[in-house]
């Protein structure tokens, strides 16, 4: 049979009172007789000891231990209930928290349990809601990256799907646009399925990185060779501020990774004969590394989100250039593991947006 905690409680409770009644009335009953015999005796009243009869003591020890025994009494009655007190109010919360944690297993992310006590108890409500909050907040992105997911390759294997049927069936003929597009949708659904795998290992702390001192104006004007013919294509021009003395602590691929996504998500949404411009500076022990454009800029809310995975400010436009929704979330994956972070700013919509990452200056 299960005992619960209060009733633990109780019953310790309960027994320091015991005990402390019984060795109070035993010390009392041992001590007393002989201090009232000296207190008698050094009263003023020369031999009172000796002349006090037998019958006297008696009536002294029964009325002392009728006293012992009443005030025993009141202090296991008061004490019950100052126990019973106790007991609830540190079992209720704690089986609170209990029930709390069982619907959380159950997959009720949304229960929380009220704080009502400034001590530890407290404490452990208020760690207990933090970690209940962390772990809704995990369900709903796996929910939410689940659904993404679907939703990204639907697309594409609808497509391939109806072409295929449709070469099956003689409706579509095979030729060289029809296996462009087939090939280009493949590209795609491997492009996704990679992407998702290196935010994955980012995220997991999978990713082998090696640290090392790096020149930041080497590795700007490195990425702007790589986007290079992309951004004449784009007709967007590509500038490098000068940087010198600027020297960063990081894994030299994925830091290049951090700035082509950067920079193809400002190529992706420049407007024609825009400009894009990477930058560096120094602020206190650290480097950030800036590319700025003078696309579309982004609002408030945009900003909040646009490091999400599969979030695009222009959905169609995004899934018509080829991008998949989570390379921003794959540059603060891989910020994150190199011990730095990323950022986005814009003056507001029409203005351009400036995407930074931050690392430990080497």
């Amino acid at each position: 049979m299960r005992i619960g905690l209060w009733v633990r409680l109780l019953a310790s409770y309960v027994a320091v009172v015991v005990v402390a009644g019984a060795a109070l009335f035993v010390g009392i009953s041992l001590v007393a007789p002989s201090t009232f015999d000296q207190a008698m005796g050094h009263g003023g009243m020369a031999g009172m000891g000796d002349m006090m009869s037998a019958l006297v003591r008696e009536a002294f020890g029964e009325a002392l231990q009728s006293a012992l025994l009443l005030a025993l009494a009141a202090a296991l009655v008061f004490g019950l209930l100052a126990s019973v007190a106790f007991s609830l109010r540190i079992s209720g919360p704690i089986g609170r928290l209990a029930e709390a944690s069982r619907r959380i297993a159950d997959g009720r992310y949304g229960e929380r349990v009220a704080v009502t006590s400034n001590d530890e108890v407290g404490d452990l409500a208020e760690s207990f809601n933090s970690m209940a909050a962390s772990l809704e907040t995990t369900e709903r992105r796996r929910l939410d990256l689940v659904g993404d997911v679907a939703h990204e390759l639907r697309t594409p294997l609808a497509t391939i799907d109806s072409y295929l049927e449709g070469l099956e069936d003689g409706l579509v003929r095979p030729g060289g646009d029809t296996w462009q597009l087939l090939r280009g949708e493949t590209e795609r659904l491997s492009r996704l399925v990679n992407d998702l795998q290196e935010l994955w290992r980012a995220e997991a702390g999978q990713l082998p990185l090696s640290i090392t001192r790096l020149d930041v104006g080497p590795q700007l004007q490195a990425a702007a060779d790589r986007f290079a013919a992309s951004a004449h294509e784009q007709r967007v021009a590509l500038v490098v501020e000068p940087v010198t003395g600027l020297a960063v602590a990081a894994d030299a691929a994925r830091l290049g990774q951090v700035i082509d996504n950067f920079l193809a998500n400002a190529i992706r949404y420049s407007r024609a004969d825009g400009q894009i411009t990477l930058s560096a500076n120094r602020a206190g022990s650290e480097v950030a590394v800036h590319v700025t454009d003078e696309g579309p800029g982004l609002t408030e809310e945009q900003l909040a989100r646009v490091f999400e995975r599969f979030y695009r400010v222009d959905p169609a436009r995004s899934r018509d250039l080829g991008g998949s929704g989570i390379g921003l979330a794959i540059a603060r994956a891989l910020a994150q593991a190199m011990g730095g972070r990323v950022s986005a700013a814009s003056p507001g919509p029409g203005q351009g947006a400036t995407f930074t990452v931050v690392l430990a200056a080497a």
